[in-house]
């Protein structure tokens, strides 16, 4: 495995990012930065949990080094020291619970603006909760196709009604420090930055200021409106999110909860964030859970779950 020298992978600065994120200059009501974290959301969700009027929301966990991130179906990995960008945001969503699927798609959409933003890259969505970059060189991956995964999302919600949203973003990572071959790093695609400071406070504002437009829409993805950054209009969030994902428009094989295959064309998103998918034999379906590929016509897979 490579060994970065510590100079190339220098640790948060903890002062640095209060002060440009905490009120009353940035969004956050509380941030603590650690050096270590086995999973920022299991830490996040416990402690919040325990002590809810020490977690005001927004809230913000994020750790140096995490040990053993957390995934879905409860997947986890582990990365090098100060590669990745690993935090955990604690939200007040404030909208209908049957609402709360756009929560990771929101999510993935501030991820993609803000990496836009600083990285220059070209990072989209796949639906519901991964951010994708194009393979810097051109070669398909089973599974994956002209995409690599550089971004995690987890979202979970609290019994108070709150929720977590974690973000595991690889950073620095050489080719032989990823744990598949479908993954990659912002520094293997050609950031611009890979300042993880720059790159969260970006990632904070962005999820905070959308949020905040989702909230005030009381959760209706199609009537909060994010305000245009070019001057040219503002955009519904749902147009937003299915302008980025590339799941929207592709063939897909869906694995569903219940065991069972979906095979069609994803045509676009429903109006509390499912994935609408037209079946081979002309049923249509709003998914609402389940892992995505995206197929070639002929059948072979181009991007994995």
């Amino acid at each position: 495995m490579t060994d970065a020298p510590a100079a190339a992978r220098p640790a948060l600065d903890a002062d640095a990012l209060a002060s440009a994120l905490l009120t009353p200059h940035g969004p956050l009501a509380r941030l603590d930065v650690v050096a270590t974290s086995a999973s920022t959301n299991v830490d996040l969700v416990a402690a919040a949990s325990r002590t809810p009027g020490a977690w005001p929301a927004p809230a913000l966990l994020a750790a140096d080094h995490q040990t053993a991130g957390k995934g879905r179906a409860g997947r986890t990995w582990e990365t090098p020291a100060r590669a990745a960008l690993t935090s955990s945001l604690l939200v007040d969503p404030g909208v209908p619970g049957d609402r709360l699927l756009w929560l990771p798609l929101l999510a993935g959409l501030a991820v993609v603006r803000a990496l836009r933003s600083t990285t220059s890259l070209a990072a989209v969505l796949k639906w519901p909760n991964d951010v994708l970059l194009p393979a810097v060189d051109g070669v398909d991956v089973a599974g994956w196709g002209p995409y690599r995964k550089a971004v995690g999302i987890l979202v979970e919600v609290l019994a108070d009604g709150r929720a977590v949203v974690g973000v595991g973003v690889n950073v620095t990572q050489a080719a032989d420090e990823l744990p598949v071959p479908s993954a990659t790093s912002l520094a293997l695609s050609g950031a611009a930055t890979t300042d993880r400071a720059t790159l969260l406070v970006a990632q904070v504002g962005e999820l905070v200021r959308i949020l905040d437009v989702w909230r005030a829409a009381a959760g209706d993805a199609r009537t909060a409106r994010l305000p245009g950054d070019d001057g040219t209009g503002d955009a519904a969030l749902a147009d937003a999110v299915a302008d980025v994902c590339v799941t929207v428009g592709s063939r897909v094989a869906v694995d569903l909860v219940d065991g069972t295959s979906l095979d069609g064309d994803a045509y676009g998103l429903g109006a509390d964030g499912e994935l609408l998918v037209r079946a081979d034999d002309g049923t249509e379906h709003a998914v609402v859970s389940g892992d995505v590929r995206h197929v070639r016509a002929g059948g072979a897979a181009t991007l994995g779950g």
